[in-house]
């Protein structure tokens, strides 16, 4: 193995938009998976779709390269993430390993809100922390109560309503793993994973 390289949705059509959710995501990851040999990096991508084929290629061209397939659920997943993602989106990711096919169940807000001391202080006055969900594991959650709720406590803030573009990568910088990890499943596996692989390597 010579990298690793996350393929995720998100980021928007913009080239800025992705570059700062790249930035963000990067920043978030380097808290628990701090070492530079093998190399890592996260790419933006954009439509769901879009992180899909640009996976399937990084897995064409370059094999040597542990590839990472990370892409919102967008619903209850009762199966593992390859089932999950054929049964919704009808993608075949035949001869994938099941460590490359990562979920951010059920959306990546999920993640961002498990740390609500930390999206409290990004808000500031007026946040309605009491809003968002307290349920210890989130991934139950329906994307759009976690959505709803985010943009209630938001909407009375100097920064205003949660603005996926404009909020989610600088909330993205804030947020402890270690708390995410506890309270998101779906977040200890990906981070277990990439550890594992760069030990292994």
């Amino acid at each position: 193995m010579s990298g690793i390289a996350v393929y995720m949705e998100g980021g928007g059509d913009s080239k800025e938009g992705k570059a700062r959710l790249r930035q963000g995501m990067s920043e978030f990851l380097r808290k628990v998976v701090s070492q530079t040999k093998p190399g890592w990096r996260v790419v933006a991508c954009g439509s769901r779709n879009d992180a899909h084929d640009a996976f399937q290629n990084a897995n064409q061209t370059s094999p040597e390269t542990f590839s990472v397939l990370l892409v919102d659920s967008e619903g209850p997943v009762t199966q593992p993430p390859r089932t999950h993602l054929k049964q919704r989106d009808r993608w075949t990711l035949t001869g994938i390993s099941d460590d490359s096919i990562h979920l951010m169940i059920q959306v990546m807000e999920t993640w961002i809100i498990a740390d609500a001391d930390s999206v409290a202080t990004y808000y500031g006055q007026h946040f309605l922390k009491n809003a968002l969900p307290r349920a210890q594991n989130l991934e139950g959650i329906e994307k759009e109560r976690i959505y709803d709720a985010l943009k209630h406590a938001t909407a009375k803030t100097l920064k205003g309503q949660y603005h996926k573009i404009g909020h989610a990568a600088a909330l993205l910088e804030m947020i402890d793993p270690a708390i995410v990890r506890r309270r998101c499943p779906s977040c200890h596996r990906l981070f277990a994973t990439l550890t594992q692989r760069i030990d292994a390597a």
